[in-house]
């Protein structure tokens, strides 16, 4: 069997089965004679169990080797660099290095992403702006947003001692060079074929991150290890580091894993050269878009040995200007940002300065969750056109009353309570006033009946009352609409819309319903004695009359003084209290007037409100719950709008 088939099954395997690799006696450096199977991982994990939960070993223990050193070389042969270092280290070294190996082959458990509770709460309300979004916001709008919240749950289930830096950059900007001095060893492939990198090569300086290697979709045979230091393992431990294919690659595929690597990583080294610094793909396309991510970033300029004198300087220099366009923050004077060096991966000037930086970011064990913070807020600011205003929003108090008001014109709540006042008179003066001039009043009434001089163009009057509501609903909905972003007004136009379906009919149900009063009107006090004086100066005409009319036939003794002033007085007196009631009239008529007005505008204002005000209420309501909990994604303090 060949070496290189034997290399990609044994690192498949390396992180799973260390145990039944490596007997007790491997202190030999003899190659291995036989093939050792890669394993399915997912035949490794219980059914019902979490992802990542190995099954337990049910294989017989193996039979001892007579000749151990087969077996030794198997416990450090992860692949082609195992292979590369046994045949350069010396034996002492080897074999101090297989009992480190040998003292942790039983790997510690692999403990899961821990979030804080800020970032917990923003995720709890973008999961919840999203959910009462659906219906008013369509999935493309929230795509970004349901993204991140799937990458948040699904790297929080894995490694939290590991963190995965990838290494991007252009063709020939020598980033998998800069892979292999990290490293230590020649890992990637170099050389002047463009593009070189044709898939991400991963190398993991520790144990525990095959799940987070399966989530990037890197296989088996494309994961190595580093060259084998105790003081690198110390200093890089939980690092992943990926290297990536050219993002300006010819090849379509290697720019779409690219893409799609960049948005799993917890981190990014981002290598530049000299001569392509300035490229516009890299700014625009990369760099700018992810401005927001300074804090898990790390811009290198490689290839310095190229650079003359001060032109290292300069062109760094240059390229901290160039970034600070792209609104990107350099990490400088202690500030959070981005980290900017310049190396030489080919001789190696500044390595270690990158390897110091990267195992201080790595050790502090955040990177995850600020990439995720950052993926935060770059969703919030994609969603802020459609959650957050300038302005501050809603229907005001003299909104809803103009609206109320309107509606009373269109029922004719003022016309009503003028009608109910001039009832309320008109019975008044038939109840107080001479029985000659009801009689004339009769007769006048029979005349207009007869004639039909009080028949009105109803259908003109409808049209009218028609046109003012729909006035009404459009004004009150351009008002609460006004300010809010595109969705939400549309919305609160669309509710008000619905309700004003019927409301002309429902208002006019009102107007016959609470607009006509019930009954005859209620009678003040002094309306009997009222009614009581009108009847005794009718009574005084009466007798007066008959008084002269027995005169004049001479059943009495003529005297006209007494007979013609109690004429006198009944003619008189009659109109002067129909006057007086009259007066006395205006005040209660004009109360019972208001009060058949105020019953009028409060059905209206009723029918109103809950047909238009209160569905476009509840999308005012729903609008600020959503912005509340949009305020909490964005982490502020303050009402956003």
């Amino acid at each position: 069997m060949t070496n290189a088939n034997v290399d990609a099954d044994v690192d498949e395997a390396a992180d799973k089965d260390i145990h039944a690799r490596v007997p007790d006696d491997s202190h030999s450096s003899t190659p291995p004679t036989h093939k050792t199977a890669p394993k399915d991982a997912s035949k490794d994990t219980p059914e019902g169990a979490p992802e990542g939960t190995p099954r337990p070993d049910l294989r017989p223990a193996p039979r001892p080797d007579p000749h151990p050193e087969s077996e030794s070389s198997g416990a450090w042969d992860d692949g082609l660099i195992a292979r590369r270092v046994s045949e350069t280290d010396p034996p002492p070294a080897r074999e101090a290095v297989v009992e480190t190996r040998i003292s942790s082959s039983v790997p510690p458990p692999v403990m899961p992403l821990a979030y804080d509770g800020a970032l917990r709460s923003r995720l709890d309300a973008l999961r919840e702006l999203v959910g009462l979004s659906r219906t008013r916001l369509d999935s493309r709008t929230l795509a970004e947003a349901g993204r991140v919240l799937d990458e948040a749950t699904a790297r929080r289930r894995l490694s939290g001692q590991h963190t995965v830096v990838a290494i991007a950059g252009a063709t020939g900007s020598g980033k998998s060079q800069l892979f292999n001095a990290l490293a230590g060893v020649a890992i990637s492939e170099t050389g002047v074929r463009r593009p070189t990198t044709a898939a991400p090569i991963a190398c993991s300086w520790s144990d525990g991150a095959a799940t987070l290697l399966d989530r990037l979709g890197i296989p088996g045979r494309l994961r190595r290890r580093p060259l084998q230091s105790a003081e690198a393992e110390a200093q890089l431990r939980g690092l992943v580091l990926v290297d990536l294919p050219d993002h300006d690659s010819a090849a379509v595929q290697h720019r779409e894993q690219v893409d799609r690597l960049l948005a799993l990583v917890d981190a990014v080294i981002w290598v530049v050269d000299p001569e392509k610094y300035a490229d516009a793909i890299l700014h625009e396309r990369y760099l700018r878009p992810m401005a927001g991510h300074a804090e898990v970033m790390f811009v290198v300029l490689n290839q310095v040995d190229r650079l003359p004198g001060e032109a290292a300087h300069q062109v760094l220099d240059d390229l901290r200007r160039l970034l600070d366009e792209d609104g990107i923050a350099l990490g400088e004077h202690g500030e959070p940002g981005a980290t900017v060096l310049a190396l030489s991966a080919l001789t190696g000037d500044g390595i270690g300065e990158l390897r110091e930086v990267l195992g201080q970011f790595v050790g502090e064990r955040g990177a995850a969750a600020r990439r995720i913070s950052a993926d935060l807020d770059a969703a919030a600011w994609q969603l802020r056109p459609v959650y957050a205003t300038g302005r501050r929003v809603g229907l005001s108090e003299r909104a809803r009353d103009e609206f109320s008001d309107r509606l009373a014109d269109a029922v004719g709540a003022t016309a009503a309570g003028q009608a109910a006042e001039r009832v309320w008179l008109r019975n008044a003066n038939r109840a107080c006033g001479t029985p000659w001039l009801r009689l004339l009043r009769w007769c006048q009434d029979r005349c207009e009946h007869s004639t039909g001089r009080l028949v009105r163009e109803q259908p003109d009057e409808e049209a009218t009352a028609r046109q003012r509501v729909e006035q009404a609903v459009r004004t009150v909905a351009e008002r609460a609409s006004a300010g809010l972003p595109a969705p939400w007004a549309l919305a609160v136009r669309e509710a008000a819309v619905r309700g004003a379906q019927g409301l002309p009919e429902a208002l006019d149900e009102l107007a016959v319903r609470a607009g006509t009063p019930s009954g005859r009107p209620p009678r003040p006090g002094w309306w009997p004695v009222a009614v009581l004086a009108q009847a005794s100066m009718t009574l005084l005409q009466i007798v007066g009359g008959l008084w002269l009319v027995a005169q004049i036939v001479g059943v009495m003794a003529p005297n006209l003084g007494v007979p013609v002033l109690l004429m006198s007085v009944g003619i008189v007196g009659g109109p002067g209290v129909e006057w007086s009631c009259r007066l006395a009239a205006r005040g209660p008529a004009r109360r019972y007037g208001l009060e058949a007005e105020r019953r009028l505008r409060e059905a209206a204002a009723g029918c109103g409100r809950a047909r238009v005000l209160d569905p476009v209420a509840a999308e005012l309501l729903r609008y600020r719950e959503v912005r509340e909990q949009y305020v909490r994604v964005t982490g502020a303090r303050a009402v956003v709008g």
